[in-house]
């Protein structure tokens, strides 16, 4: 997996590239976490180039979303540019609901 963060004005752009295996979703899960614990409040994470996410990858995310959303009401993860396969992994764990899905990172980021 590869991880690279990009702060912009109204957001923590995270692009995500590889495989979001059960050895690597704890990075993806610190690294979020931690710019939650800095004080950040806006995200979106770009799986345009993830090849696949297991549980733990999809467990990284969910905590992020309600790490935020507790700490900042006004807090959201946004994801961007999901592969349908990926979109069908959400759907069948009920996921699909609690996150908002965008096209674009453009469309993500101007949305916050």
């Amino acid at each position: 997996m590869e991880l690279s963060t990009e702060s912009l004005k109204r957001c923590e752009l995270i692009t995500v590239a590889g495989r979001v295996d059960s050895a690597r979703a704890p990075e993806l899960e610190t690294t979020l976490v931690d710019l939650i614990e800095e004080g950040r409040r806006n995200f979106v994470v770009n799986l345009r180039d993830v090849t696949y996410i297991s549980s733990a990858g999809l467990k990284a995310l969910l905590a992020a979303q309600i790490k935020v959303r507790r700490r900042m009401p006004r807090g959201s993860v946004a994801i961007s540019q999901m592969p349908p396969s990926l979109m069908d992994t959400f759907q069948l764990v009920g996921l699909d609901g609690l996150f908002d899905f965008y096209e674009s990172d453009v469309e993500a980021v101007g949305s916050f």
